[in-house]
């Protein structure tokens, strides 16, 4: 799984280049995923950690294509670019279908039912939040507000 994790990584940071904020922020919803996983029963450590890692792997095309980074432009995008990436990777098809469903729904909760979309969900509400007052995220998981509270002073 760590090899996985350190090859998508790298994958995910050739993509997205000089641009430090948007890597840093894959990089931190992987962390609180990781986190989630441990309080979760029932998710895929490998679905999640993928997905994590490649939510906002369709950020350049979307801006590129619309002159925007909006949530349903990165929903469009990201899918191609993501399987492309685990493809590579040699995952099952089964897994590769479900982190690009993650990818191209991780702005829109209740498309996607499983708990590992609840947990990248999650991770990346903590992240999107981590400046304003955690408790007023609508969190999908009992482990993801457990980790947002625990980030609380």
């Amino acid at each position: 799984m760590e090899e996985l994790e350190n090859k998508l990584v790298k994958k995910m940071k050739e993509y997205f280049g000089e641009d430090e904020r948007r890597i840093q922020h894959a990089l931190r919803v992987t962390e609180y995923a990781k986190s989630i996983l441990q309080h979760e029963k029932g998710a895929n450590r490998e679905i999640v950690v993928a997905a994590a890692i490649l939510h906002d792997i369709g950020i350049p095309e979307a801006e590129r294509k619309y002159s925007s980074s909006a949530g349903r432009y990165q929903e469009i995008e990201g899918p191609p670019i993501a399987r492309k990436l685990v493809e590579q990777e040699g995952l099952p098809t089964s897994m590769i279908e479900e982190v690009c469903q993650i990818v191209g729904h991780h702005h829109t909760p209740g498309v996607v039912d499983t708990i590992n979309f609840k947990i990248v969900y999650d991770a990346d509400l903590i992240v999107n939040l981590e400046d304003k007052e955690l408790s007023t995220g609508r969190f999908l998981t009992k482990g993801g507000r457990r980790v947002a509270e625990s980030q609380q002073g």
